[in-house]
């Protein structure tokens, strides 16, 4: 009667396998299927994703021929337009590495899901492979010789038990290959998780970037009325206000490194304690670079030469604060026109903070990091904002011994 029973048994256990065997393949089909499909699609989106990339370039080619030409109004427009048009493309194709990054994702998540399911149906099986032993473990191997009435019978019992040992090694085995693909899966989730907040990130930056491009456009239209006397008329002053503002920097970081020398004891050995080696704070609470250093896309660069400073992201009034202890080099209210702050940082370092809205210091003043020195400002038609700003920002400036140096080697 036992010999029957386990036979029975075996013979379920066996079904059960076959059984599973045909679930996994078909699940392995099913998911093949759709991984193909979604291949596919992305293989598509890359393709996209590569024409506007080359779209990009042809425009980015347009843009370099006509900086070589005279500047004019009617080829400053055609730039603008131009860095218009290949934002825009930029924008397509970041909405098309996005959904392309979506897929990606789904299909992660798609293997995760079966990874999940097939490692359940492994456990049900450990579990009626552990149920099936214990039926033969109730049974010592000296009762199933008496059970059995041949020698041949009781062989083919010990085989039974050898398969099952041998089937639960396997699952076992399989499962935990199947938990360890299943953690693969998750890590790269996760990293490509992260590369879509990126890439989400970027296109907001590319949106806003757009924005200002408009915006640079309708501000040198407005200005100059579409006359081209204007615009030389407007170039020139543009041009004297730079280099004037350039000299006074110059002039008085000069000026104010020898009165700091003169109170030696007072400020400069109040900066080489306190700081030692400068390392700078951010002075605004947000860290989004909006025009680099040098930067080869800024929209004046035709005029005003390198950006040689970095402007980053702030609401209108935001407070800037001292990013290192300094001196109150220069504290100019422009009015209507372009105020800035001018902090001087040891023996080598100074800063500038343009476009500010509201000064909140005094030229001679000590500060220490962390200080609040000026509101932020740059929205157009606003005090402290200057001709040519197109929006809300700061105008972040580093200089090592009189020199403008890029801020973000510098910034904590």
């Amino acid at each position: 009667m036992f010999k029957k029973v386990v036979l029975i048994i075996f013979i379920f256990v066996l079904s059960l396998f076959s059984f599973i065997g045909l679930t996994f393949g078909l699940d392995i089909k099913v998911d093949s299927d759709k991984v193909n499909k979604i291949k596919k699609e992305i293989s598509d989106y890359r393709g996209e994703i590569e024409e506007l990339r080359q779209e990009e370039e042809i425009y980015e080619e347009k843009i370099k021929k006509a900086r070589q030409d005279a500047t004019t109004l009617e080829n400053e427009i055609y730039v603008l337009e131009t860095e218009i048009a290949k934002k825009q493309t930029e924008i397509k194709r970041k909405n098309k590495e996005i959904e392309s990054q979506n897929l990606i994702v789904e299909n992660i998540q798609e293997k995760i899901l079966k990874q999940e399911k097939i490692l359940q149906q492994h456990k049900d099986q450990l579990k009626e492979l552990i149920r099936v032993l214990n039926v033969y473990d109730q049974k010592q191997p000296l009762g199933i010789l008496f059970l059995e009435s041949s020698l041949s019978g009781v062989l083919n019992q010990l085989r039974y038990l050898d398969t099952l040992h041998s089937e639960i090694d396997n699952s076992l085995t399989l499962s935990q290959e199947i938990k360890k693909g299943l953690e693969e899966h998750e890590n790269t989730l996760r990293k490509e998780l992260a590369d879509l907040i990126d890439l989400k990130k970027e296109l907001k930056n590319s949106q806003l970037d757009l924005k200002r491009q408009k915006q640079t456009k309708e501000l040198v239209l407005n200005q100059t009325r579409g006359i081209e006397w204007r615009f030389q008329s407007l170039l020139a002053d543009v041009i004297r206000d730079r280099q004037a503002i350039e000299n006074e920097i110059q002039q008085l970081e000069k000026k104010a490194r020898k009165e700091i020398a003169a109170k030696k004891e007072k400020i400069a050995q109040k900066l080489m304690e306190e700081e030692g080696r400068v390392i700078f704070s951010w002075p605004v609470p947000n860290t989004t670079i909006t025009a680099s250093f040098h930067d080869p896309d800024y929209p004046f660069k035709d005029w005003l030469g390198e950006h040689s400073a970095i402007d980053i992201r702030a609401k209108q009034g935001t407070n800037i604060r001292a990013p290192a202890a300094g001196y109150v080099a220069r504290a100019k209210y422009g009015g209507m026109g372009y105020s800035y702050i001018m902090l001087i940082h040891n023996d080598e370092f100074s800063t500038i903070y343009g476009h500010v809205s509201q000064i909140l210091v005094e030229e001679g003043e000590y500060v220490k990091r962390g200080d609040v020195i000026a509101k932020s400002g740059g929205m157009p038609g606003t005090p402290g904002a200057g001709r040519f700003s197109t929006g809300p920002h700061l105008h972040f400036g580093v200089r090592l011994n009189g020199v403008p140096v890029n801020p973000e080697d510098y910034l904590l």
